[in-house]
Order: C-alpha cells, then structure tokens, then sequence
C-alpha cells in the first residue's frame, strides 16, 4: 500500500526557524542559505535541520568533481588569513583530535584551522534534534557508541579524560532493564510482497531477547513452535531448527590450525547450505545479521568470522574461537556507552574543548542539552578556527618545502590558505586526488580500501505503545532492500535529558540500512561500490514513501497510524560510511588494524600527515583518535 507523504516532514528543512525554501518555492541548500544569510549568523543550527542529512546536498559535489571530474579549482593568489601552525582537513572526531593533541603537546597559543566539508562538525558522529509537542527530542545519525572502552589505548584514553568524558557514568544513564520491564523482544516481519502474507513474528532465531539480550528467556519447545510460524517451506524450517538444536562440529578429523582454514575458506552462508542443507530462504533469515557489526552480510563474510560473531550453529568450535583470540589488557564492557546523539556528543566535547565559548557548560552531563553556538566556531583572533561548508580540493608543499598550501571551495569560490603543518582527516580514499605529491604507490594502498555505504534513519514518533503492545522493540525485515532494520532507541538518561518514560511519550525509532548486493557471488567490495552507486539514486521521497509503508503495515495490529503517531523522519544518508576493517574471506588473513595496506597508505608526506578510521582500518572512534594522536606525533616530530 503506498501512502501518500507526511505534510511538514518532507518538503522543508527548516534552519531556527528560517525555512529554507524561497518565496518562490524553490529550495534552497544549507550551503546556498548561508552564502544569502551570510557566514555562521545566530541561527544557523544544523542538528535541528530534517530531511536528507548525512552527506547533504552541499557536502559532496565539489569533491566529486574533483575525483570524477578531474576538475581543476584553480589555485588563488591571495592567501585566505595569517599562516596556521597547523591546518586540519576534516572535522571528524579524527580531525578534532588532530587539532586538541596538537595545541597540548605544544603547549597551546597555536593557530589552528579546522576545515570540514559538511554543514555541521563531526562527520560521521551526527547529532539530530527533533521538537515534538514542545519537548526536545535527540537521536544520532551516524557514529553511535563509544564501544568497550576499557580496552582503548592510553592515549585514547587519556583524550576521553582530557574532553572530561568518564565511561563509567553510563552504567548510572543507560537503563539496561528498560525494555525487560515491557516484556518485549526482537521480531521478524515478513512482507507480503515477499512472502505472500504480511506476519509480525517473535524472531525464535534469538536464543533470548531484549535488545541488550537480557530479556525474556524461551524454551526450545517455544522456539520451535515459534519458526513453525515463519512463512517458509517445512524444508527451510527443518534446517533452521537443526542449525539451532543438532549442530555439531562437522570437521572433527581435522586439527584446530586446519578448522581454522576450512572455515576460513568458505561464506557462513556457504558453510550453512553445504552442511545443513539449508534453502536459501532460509539462510536469508541469518545473513543481516552481521551487518550492524561488519557492514557485510553472512554471505560476504567467512564461516570462522561466523564462529567468531557467535553465529548459530558455530558454538560448536569454542576450541577454535579459544585458539584464535588474542588477550588483549580489558574487561568485557556492555554496549551502554551511548550518549542520546550517540558520538556527535565526544565530537561536541572537542569542539568544548577547543572553543569553550562555543560550546556552554562543564560536564558531560550538561553537553547533552548545551546548544553548540556556531557563529562563535569561525571567529577572527581565536587560536582555533573551525570553517564548515569548506571542501580543500588541493593540498601540497610550498617551493621551499616549509609550508603546505590548501585550497578549498566555500560557497562555490575558491580559496587558499597556508600552515607549518597539515593532517589530513578527511576520506581517506579522496586524498590522492587532491594531494598531487602521493606517490603512486601510496595511492595504491590507499585505494585497496573502500567506503561500505550506509543509512541512519530516525522515525521520531509522539507515542510508541503500538511497540508496546506489540511486546517488540526490534523489528528485521528480511529480503527489504531499503531500511531493513528498526528498533526504539537506545534508554539514556543524562543530566536533564531524559529518555521516554512510559509508551505514551515521544520516542526516536532508530532505521538502518547497508545497501548490498548479496548472494549474487559478488565479493564485499564489490557489494559496497555497487550499492553505494544504488544509495546515490535514492531520493528523500524514496524513503519516507517506504519508511511509512513500513510503519503502516509491521504495526498495523498494534493500532499505529502513520498520519497521527509520526512527527518527523531524517535520513541520513552515508554513501562513504564504515572504514574498511579487513575482511578474511577475501583479504590476506595477516592483514589487522596493525598490518596491511593501510599502513603504506598513511605514510608521512613531509609536512602532510594521514588521519581518519580509514588509516587505522578501524571503523571506531578509538580508531579515529589513535590515527590523530599518530599524526600529530609525526608532525612535531619535525
């Protein structure tokens, strides 16, 4: 059933209050309102702004035609401000990180240029705001969780202390019983157009089942009953339950080194078709689930990476997992070190850090609610400058080697500025085209990687007791080729935020999406171009046209209705989303976070040196802090 567009979300992104369509209708990109309004005025706040977020209309063009083009911006003569100490590409949590280490390890009073390519700072750790029958509503729309930060480095750790960040303080925020206490667990809808009946079903694939996986426990004779529902062929659900209930090690003549290799060598999805005998309806019920995690699905990733994922069927190689894991100085964490926008707050902590004025408040705490004042990121005399809207489309050394020169487009004109030092924390995979001075080798191990594109959606409803009643939190879609996953967000509480206290509260319904290709043969690489080109053709409409068929139907039995339950949706589309991490079923299986093409791609260009996830193969903010931390230490190494 296709309904017709929600009036007020779609149409108008509105920028403190400003809309941002003319008077004659035509609308207008953040980048083109601000070249009328004039540079960072008062009301220029991006987190309120819905619509297509991510990378915006704005965001990416000048870059593309730089890459796709070959376009030349030309370089001017006159220099754009006094020569910085150091000029940071990017204003992610690496390029943020680049810029706060480098005013402390020499002592602060340096000039420091932050330049950033987006409307608002922090890349990937996007904040989105929402009013709802005046309450203030916050979700994240990219970056989400500081994950297990125990086992973070003591640099990256000591750059949590230094931004007053304490991880221990979320086991008082985030409310790890919230969804126990409404009895509700994970389903499965099954779409008609797929399935041949629309079917909400408790997804019996999860052994228990809150979100945080502490939720209501089920018997195996309820978990058999359960798929004996799911509208497959008794052949599919035959081997579902054998997986689940008969698994056995399949290998046992083999040593623990050649289990590793046999399981190494084949797709989860292969291994659960060769040795259960399972139809590949079935095995579509299990390959999403590793998306979240890998941005690949089980198809594209390998049997042994399966066991490691605890996969179904693969506790059976504990001896293997055993001989395979690395100890590493930690203590397990839970997944609760969240805050309500998810890593847009350890973004906005830098920028406390280097603009205090900017950004109001002490704590952490009061970071939630404090309002980012962005007239006060560009100001003229202060030692650091963040510029948005600003896209560097040349970076290289001056004649005499002593300085490096940036060019960059704001507001489609051209300028150049000049630092002692540059860290490039932008997408990795753009510097050889706009650093001409990469060898061709270097440029060769920076293209071995690529970007797995990537969609945050937030459905922000007035009430969730259509959830409620339903007793789900998590929703999956099987066979969807658009948001495929939705879940009520994560229940923090900090300061004076607090998360929906009861279902008849406003809430955020958090939607993901990793557009791939799967089981076509095609490897994870070439699943992430091609759906990347796919994420590039959809429009905001094309979303919020499924996104409200979805809502219509998975919760139809619940009493939801779209017109009256939904205030607002923002998509946040990420073409360039998780770093590449090395995947074992197609990359060489001694490639890791600390060996591999990475490494030969962020090698030190004289006074230009390589920062961002991509250059640490790790999709995680300790990734993106340790790579700044590594290249500001190479640059005052000079």
């Amino acid at each position: 059933m296709t309904k017709k567009l929600l009036s007020g979300i779609t149409r108008r992104d509105f920028l403190g209050g400003v809309s941002l369509a003319t008077a004659s209708g035509a609308l207008l990109s953040p980048m083109e309102l601000m070249a009328k309004m004039g540079t960072m005025p008062k009301e220029y706040y991006p987190p309120s702004l819905t619509g297509m977020r991510g990378s915006h209309v704005g965001s990416f063009e000048v870059a593309h035609s730089v890459s796709w083009e070959g376009k030349d911006w030309g370089r001017p003569n006159d220099q754009t401000d006094d020569v910085y100490d150091m000029i940071v590409v990017g204003g992610g949590i690496s390029g943020l990180t680049a810029a706060m280490v480098y005013q402390q390890k020499q002592g602060g009073g340096k000039k420091v240029l932050v330049l950033d390519n987006h409307d608002d700072f922090g890349g990937h750790a996007k904040r989105n705001e929402f009013e709802v029958d005046g309450r203030l509503i916050i979700g994240y729309g990219g970056s989400q969780t500081i994950d297990s930060p125990g086992f973070y480095s003591p640099e990256a750790k000591q750059v949590m202390k230094d931004i007053a960040i304490e991880t221990d303080r979320f086991y008082d925020y985030f409310d790890m019983d919230y969804f126990t206490k409404y009895n509700m667990s994970p389903c499965l809808f099954f779409k008609q157009s797929e399935y041949g009946e629309d079917k909400l079903i408790r997804n019996a694939l999860e052994g228990a089942s809150s979100f945080m996986g502490d939720g209501p426990a089920y018997t195996k004779e309820q978990r058999i009953e359960t798929i004996r529902e799911f509208p497959l062929s008794v052949e599919a659900q035959d081997s579902i339950i054998k997986l689940l209930f008969e698994a056995e090690d399949k290998f046992p003549e083999l040593s623990i080194e050649e289990k590793v290799t046999k399981l190494r060598s084949m797709s989860y999805t292969d291994y659960l078709q060769q040795y259960y005998d399972m139809p590949s309806e079935a095995t579509e019920l299990l390959r999403d689930r590793t998306k979240g995690g890998w941005g690949a699905g089980a198809d594209a990733l390998s049997a042994l990476e399966g066991l490691n994922m605890w996969m179904p069927g693969m506790r059976v190689y504990g001896d293997v997992l055993e001989a395979i894991s690395e100890e590493e100085e930690g203590e397990d964490e839970p997944y609760i070190h969240h805050f309500p926008d998810g890593n847009a707050g350890v973004a906005r902590a830098l920028v406390r850090k280097l603009l205090p004025e900017a950004v109001p408040g002490t704590t952490m705490e009061d970071l939630v609610l404090s309002r980012v004042d962005y007239s006060l990121l560009d100001r003229e005399g202060s030692d650091n400058r963040i510029r948005l809207n600003s896209t560097a489309v040349d970076v290289q050394h001056t004649a005499d080697q002593n300085h490096v020169d940036v060019v960059y487009v704001k507001e489609n004109q051209t300028y150049r500025v000049r630092g002692k030092h540059v860290v490039l924390a932008c997408y990795n995979n753009l510097i050889p085209y706009i650093c001409p001075e990469v060898s061709e080798a270097q440029r060769e191990a920076i293209s071995y990687a690529t970007k797995i594109p990537l969609v945050y959606t937030n459905v922000v409803l007035r009430n969730w007791r259509a959830f409620a009643e339903l007793n789900t939190n998590r929703i999956h879609i099987p066979r969807e080729r658009m948001v495929q996953d939705y879940y009520l967000d994560f229940p923090v509480s900090m300061g004076d935020y607090k998360f929906s206290e009861n279902p008849d509260q406003p809430i955020v319904v958090h939607g993901t999406m990793v557009p791939l290709e799967p089981d076509q043969g095609f490897s994870h690489k070439e699943q992430a171009i091609m759906g990347r080109t796919r994420l590039y053709q959809y429009t905001y409409e094309d979303f919020e046209t499924s996104i409200l068929d979805h809502f219509d139907t998975m919760l139809k039995s619940g009493g939801f209705d779209v017109e009256r339950d939904i205030a607002a949706i923002t998509v946040n589309r990420w073409p360039h989303g998780y770093s590449w991490e090395y995947n074992d079923l197609y990359d060489d299986p001694s490639f890791t976070p600390y060996n591999g093409p990475h490494i030969a791609g962020r090698a030190q260009i004289g006074r230009i040196s390589i920062a961002n996830s991509d250059a640490s193969a790790y999709a995680y903010v300790n990734g993106a802090i340790d790579a700044a931390v590594r290249a500001v230490n190479e640059q005052i190494a000079l």
